[in-house]
C-alpha cells in the first residue's frame, strides 16, 4: 500500500508492538514443552491455541502435569529460567514406597545426579506414599533423578508453583492469562535478577 508514492504497509508494520502475554496453564500429562516436530505428541503452544505468537517458560517433563507458563516476553523467561537466580518451583509428587524421613533428608541435603549435587531445598511429607518439594534449579528431570538415586520411582508429578505464581483451582488443560496484580509481584521479585548468560553477567562486572 502506498501513498503519493511512499509505502504505508511498511511503514505500520514496523510499528506494531505485540502486547506483551503471560498466561498460565495447567498442562496436562502427554503434552510436551517443546515447539519441535520431532515428537509426535502435541506441544503446549498448539494445545493452547492462543492467538498470539507464546512459547513456554522452561519446561514440563511430556509424564509430568502442573503449572507451565506462555509469555511473549523474553527478558522475563531469562531472568526467570537462568538457575543462580535461584527462583523457587514447588511440585506435589507421589511415589512407589512409603515417604521415610531419611528419604526426606537426603532430599533436602542434596543428591549426587547428572556429574553434581543438588542444591539444599525443602521437603516434606504429604501422605504415605506422597511429598512435596520446593527447588531452586532446574535439572534435566531432577525430581525423578533424584527419587531414583535414593531407590524411588515416581508415580505422578505435579508443578503447583513457579515463584509467587499458584495453580490454585486451575483444572486440568485449562489456561487462563496472569492477573495484573500477580504480575506486578512477580516483576518486583525479579526486579535483582540477572537475564545475561553466567559468562557474559561476569566480563560486564569486570570479574
Amino acid at each position: 500500500v502506498s501513498l503519493d508514492g511512499k509505502l504505508l504497509q511498511e511503514k505500520a508494520q514496523s510499528e506494531y508492538t505485540p502486547r506483551q502475554v503471560l498466561l498460565m496453564v495447567n498442562k496436562p500429562r502427554g503434552i510436551v514443552c517443546t515447539t519441535s516436530d520431532k515428537d509426535r505428541a502435541q506441544n503446549i503452544v498448539e494445545f493452547v491455541g492462543y492467538p498470539e505468537r507464546v512459547y513456554p517458560v522452561g519446561r514440563l517433563d511430556k509424564d509430568s502435569e502442573g503449572l507451565i507458563l506462555l509469555t511473549n516476553q523474553g527478558d522475563l523467561v531469562n531472568k526467570m529460567m537462568r538457575s543462580r537466580n535461584a527462583h523457587e518451583k514447588e511440585y506435589h509428587v507421589l511415589v512407589n514406597r512409603p515417604v521415610t524421613e531419611e528419604f526426606l533428608s537426603a532430599m533436602r541435603n542434596g543428591v549426587p545426579i547428572l556429574d553434581t549435587v543438588t542444591r539444599p531445598c525443602e521437603a516434606e511429607k504429604m501422605s504415605e506414599y506422597g511429598f512435596r518439594i520446593v527447588l531452586t534449579q532446574g535439572l534435566n528431570r531432577q525430581i525423578r533423578r533424584m527419587c531414583d538415586y535414593l531407590g524411588y520411582q515416581v508415580t505422578s508429578l505435579k508443578r503447583v508453583r513457579i515463584m509467587n505464581l499458584h495453580l490454585g483451582t486451575l483444572k486440568t488443560g485449562e489456561w487462563r492469562e496472569v492477573t495484573r496484580k500477580e504480575e506486578n509481584e512477580l516483576k518486583r521479585l525479579l526486579r535483582n535478577s540477572s537475564s545475561l548468560p553466567y559468562g557474559l553477567e561476569q566480563n560486564r562486572s569486570g570479574e
